[in-house]
């Protein structure tokens, strides 16, 4: 069995309450632009189909992948919509790529990266930086979705991570991305008014 190609189609996740921030995160804006354009900015570069995982377009052009399960059930079931939109696709994919709303500077090779590291078996491979998993920045087999749907539905919390213990996970290490004002994680997570007002300072260095 041939290893899997780069992946073509890239859903970024924006179903989370923003219980932090304290607004809808696709409102946000970091030096003038939203998120969520940000985000699939650096991944139409690319040269990947992005879609969003939202219960409504956000006022974006991007198509959207609603939650295939009912209620809120966290980034496993925009993982789950991911990986069943994949299967749908007149020319299905093997993969798709997932990376959340709130990570505006993701590397410009993360979809070579994570492709790269995967394996004809079914593994599963998530994005590594300053020694942090980031469970939700992964390359999913869509072969595993039946499985991850019957752990949705199961009597356990849905963790990322329990699921991510149950199969092959391959980590992949990025390099903090070198500024004049210090390394910047490249998954640095906009999750609270904080955290914005840090962005602004390294949005103008990142290409």
């Amino acid at each position: 069995m041939s290893l899997p190609s780069a992946p073509a189609v890239a859903v970024i996740l924006a179903g989370g309450l923003s219980r932090r921030m304290g607004r809808d995160k696709a409102e946000v804006l970091l030096a003038g632009t939203r998120l969520v354009d940000r985000v699939a900015a650096r991944l139409r570069h690319q040269n990947l189909s992005v879609f969003l995982n939202a219960s409504d377009d956000l006022g974006t052009s991007l198509p959207l992948v609603p939650d295939t399960l009912q209620g809120h059930r966290g980034p496993l079931a925009g993982i789950l919509a991911a990986m069943r939109h994949g299967a749908s696709l007149r020319d299905p994919t093997s993969h798709v790529l997932t990376v959340p709303i709130d990570s505006p500077f993701i590397p410009l090779d993360l979809a070579a990266r994570l492709s790269a590291a995967a394996t004809s078996d079914g593994s599963i491979v998530i994005a590594v930086s300053q020694g942090a998993l980031h469970p939700v920045v992964g390359f999913w087999p869509i072969r595993l979705a039946d499985e991850l749907q019957a752990f949705l539905e199961g009597p356990e919390n849905p963790r990322v991570k329990t699921f991510l213990s149950r199969h092959d996970t391959r980590a992949v290490e990025f390099a903090d991305i070198d500024t004049p004002v210090g390394p910047l994680d490249p998954f640095f997570n906009v999750n609270t008014p904080e955290d914005l007002q840090l962005a602004h300072r390294y949005v103008e260095f990142v290409g």
